[in-house]
């Protein structure tokens, strides 16, 4: 059997960064204990865009880069984790929200009922997650983090919204 084409890429760009880049010793827990939440849109990869280093920050990727109740229950688990280290979210952790123009949820906003399923909501409701305006739902996800009832209070988090079409980040007004 033969690979593929684009196997074989990922094979040879995986020598090169275990040549290149590879950084042994790394900790489980975050160097910068920075958390972002991201889209898995291939133009948005978070430690990109964010300048980030292997081992710097820990990254959730889903459509949209939104809070959903199993990114929320993924967190809970994670600080389980970082509690075992010996750690918690609120000391001295900082959690992004990473949302950006151009998404491709926005080409779902028809399918009310997948929408609604994905954030767990009935279709009632889905005004609420501002499908249609990154800069209005990092707010509401910003805040569906701090509500989280098996999360600290003081959690430093933080909203962002890219632009494909600068490079640019926006930290959105309010959310600090």
């Amino acid at each position: 059997m033969t690979m593929s084409d684009s196997v074989q890429q990922l094979i040879q760009g995986n020598a090169g960064f275990a040549t290149h880049r590879f950084a042994s010793g790394l900790k489980i827990i975050p160097s910068l204990k920075i958390f972002v939440i991201g889209c898995v849109d291939p133009r948005v990869d978070p430690s990109l865009i964010l300048g980030l280093d292997l081992g710097e920050s820990a990254v959730i990727r889903n459509i949209g880069g939104r809070v959903t109740s199993s990114v929320l229950d993924e967190l809970v688990l994670l600080r389980k984790l970082t509690q075992a280290a010996g750690g918690d979210f609120d000391q001295g952790w900082t959690f992004v929200v990473l949302q950006h123009t151009d998404c491709g949820i926005l080409r779902m906003q028809g399918e009310r009922s997948k929408l609604a399923g994905f954030f767990g909501v009935d279709e009632g409701s889905l005004e609420a997650k501002c499908v249609g305006d990154p800069h209005a739902a990092v707010g509401g996800d910003i805040a569906a983090i701090r509500g989280a009832h098996d999360l600290p209070s003081g959690m430093h988090c933080v909203g962002m919204v890219y632009d494909v079409n600068t490079g640019l980040v926006e930290v959105a007004t309010g959310l600090e």
